[in-house]
């Protein structure tokens, strides 16, 4: 027995995780830096790095940013994803993903080439997309939780928090 409703679901509740980790990003990009940070010499942060890699790309792809990102970006495998603009998919990456997880673009990315899957990273996180569909879904079918108007749900943020290793949060 299918249920389609459960396909629409899982693609409203991505997106709307998608603009919930670019939120919290955004948020979290506002607050101003310890002043040890400030004194520092100036080395490219993580966010530096990734603007720069968002620019480059954002050149490449100039006339089809609406596009979905699957037809635009070449392996991109997690069925979400492929189904965003491709602009969206770009601040998905660089202010979701990459802020949740405290790393730039070439954590999970070969330089260039960010279509190829030659990093443990890259496919580690697919996996890791799988569970938390797999989570949610799981989520849906418990009827003994506590009612929340927004749905249970868990996000990259959830464990993550900053840190590639949930285990070694800041």
């Amino acid at each position: 027995m299918k249920r389609p409703w459960i396909r629409v679901v899982a693609t409203v509740f991505f997106v709307v995780l998608a603009e919930w980790m670019i939120l919290a990003a955004r948020t979290q990009s506002q607050q101003s830096p310890p002043a040890a940070a400030q004194s520092a010499p100036k080395e490219l942060s993580n966010q530096e790095i990734n603007d720069a890699f968002v620019r480059q790309i954002s050149k490449q792809i100039a006339g089809h940013e609406q596009e979905p990102s699957g037809q635009v970006f070449k392996n991109i495998q997690v069925d979400f994803l492929k189904k965003v603009p491709a602009a969206r998919f770009l601040l998905i990456m660089n202010e979701g993903y990459s802020k949740v997880l405290g790393v730039n673009c070439k954590h999970c990315h070969v330089e260039d080439d960010f279509s190829k899957d030659d990093k443990r990273p890259k496919l580690c996180a697919r996996d890791m997309a799988g569970m938390h569909f797999a989570i949610n879904q799981q989520l849906a079918k418990m009827q003994n939780l506590a009612p929340n108007p927004n749905g249970h749900f868990i996000n990259c943020s959830t464990c993550h928090r900053g840190a590639v290793d949930p285990m070694e949060r800041p």
